[in-house]
């Protein structure tokens, strides 16, 4: 059976005021910030336990203070679905960012509960903490911990960049008990999980361009990133050296990326593949930079996303034989730290099919649609778990105030996620 119309008006109404009490806590006159293993998360954290146990859900935190809300099924020892997002966000981001994921989750637990009904499994929501790399450049730390899969060296070696105090500190003035995850052992059994559902808000243009409520994710790309590469050259006065004798450390960066540009727009025309990248950081030093000298250092990082494992390596290849080629032409030096990655994630093909199974049933616009950013839904698809993610509509873009999520689809997204919940396969896993 699945919640009427009315019980599903319970739930988003529970989740309308949520967003509001929670955006009102975390607005810091600019944006919304919620700060990995801070205060800003800690009272995300705290009002949805406090609504959850409204609504009769059993609440418990794991060793990493992930957030376990159960709504118990009928079979409780069946392998639990499981619906989770994160309640972080980057400093003086927008408020629906991971947020939309818990809320939605909640609202379709309300609707079981003002429908009298209970769904066949337990059904768990799960608030998972610091998903967010913008806090410790490190992502998915809770999501990691929770599946055993966090590397201990981050803890010690990642410090908040507001703080400068490391991931361990802020983990243990929060209460994570750190021992048990230095033991690397997985906080719940994945076998235990019949499928992991997300919801987020889509944090590009294609559902806004396409004017379509919906995406079925089908898989999240990959990445290789390095956050600090510094190309060393030698600063000389702008007037007197010629050219013949400079070592330009701005012209051989910007020589760099026009030819991975180059290498990028080949690779799509050739055969559409599948590949973005982004410099997102170019800068040269403040102190020793200026108008009449010639720049000897350039700091930049690289950020590859491909959903083909072999287009990042060969990528990743060809950025380096071009630092190479170019050092030699130019006579300077770059060098880069260790490279940091992430595989890509295919999304479940059956649960993706029941998710089109439900916008058909409920006459709703989907888009099938991959996800350049990543995701939770990624380490646990990358555990085994068969996942799946449901995107929404969101104009302005995210990661900034102006994340623009229309609640009337973030009611169609609950629809669908409660249809999903309802119509989940009895026997699966």
């Amino acid at each position: 059976m699945i919640p009427d119309d009315d019980a599903i008006d319970v739930g988003l109404c529970l989740a309308r005021g949520l967003f509001e009490e929670i955006g009102s806590s975390s607005f810091d006159g600019i944006g919304f910030t919620r700060d990995a293993y801070g205060e800003g998360e800690h009272l995300a954290h705290t009002t949805v336990t406090s609504a959850a146990r409204t609504l009769g859900l059993s609440v418990a935190v794991d060793a990493a203070l992930n957030l376990s809300m159960v709504l118990p099924g009928q079979n409780p020892e069946a392998p639990r679905l499981v619906i989770g997002s994160h309640l972080d966000s980057v400093p003086r981001g927008g408020n629906f960012d991971g947020l939309a994921g818990v809320l939605a989750g909640l609202a379709t637990a309300a609707a079981f509960r003002a429908a009298d009904i209970s769904p066949e499994r337990d059904l768990v929501i799960m608030a998972l903490r610091a998903e967010e790399s913008a806090w410790f450049g490190a992502q998915h730390i809770g999501s990691r911990a929770l599946l055993g899969t966090l590397n201990e060296a981050i803890l010690h070696h990642s410090s908040r960049v507001d703080t400068g105090r490391s991931l361990a500190d802020h983990m243990a003035r929060s209460g994570v008990d750190l021992q048990r995850l230095r033991s690397g052992r997985p906080l719940i059994d994945p076998q235990r999980i019949a499928a992991y559902l997300e919801l987020h808000i889509e944090q590009g243009p294609q559902l806004v361009t396409s004017g379509v409520p919906l995406g079925i994710v089908t898989g999240i790309r990959g990445n290789r990133r390095c956050r600090k590469a510094i190309c060393i050259g030698e600063y000389g006065h702008s007037g007197t050296v010629p050219r013949s004798l400079r070592h330009d450390a701005v012209f051989a960066v910007s020589e760099l990326i026009t030819a991975i540009d180059q290498y990028w727009r080949e690779a799509e025309e050739s055969d559409g593949s599948d590949l973005v990248i982004t410099f997102g950081r170019f800068l040269t030093d403040a102190a020793s930079h200026g108008i009449t000298t010639v720049p000897g250092q350039v700091e930049f990082s690289f950020d590859i996303r491909s959903h083909s494992v072999s287009m990042l390596e060969r990528t990743e290849a060809r950025l380096f034989s071009l630092m190479e080629t170019i050092s030699a032409k130019r006579r300077v030096t770059f060098t880069c730290d260790p490279l940091t990655g992430d595989p890509p994630a295919a999304m479940d093909t059956a649960l993706c099919d029941l998710l089109a199974d439900g916008c058909a049933t409920l006459g709703t616009a989907a888009l099938p649609i991959a996800s350049g950013a990543g995701h939770d839904a990624g380490d646990f698809a990358n555990a085994g778990v068969p996942s799946a993610m449901i995107f929404l509509r969101n104009d302005k873009g995210s990661h900034n105030p102006d994340e623009s999520m229309d609640f009337v689809d973030f009611a169609a997204g609950t629809r669908l996620m409660t249809w999903f919940v309802a119509n989940f396969p009895p026997g699966a896993h």
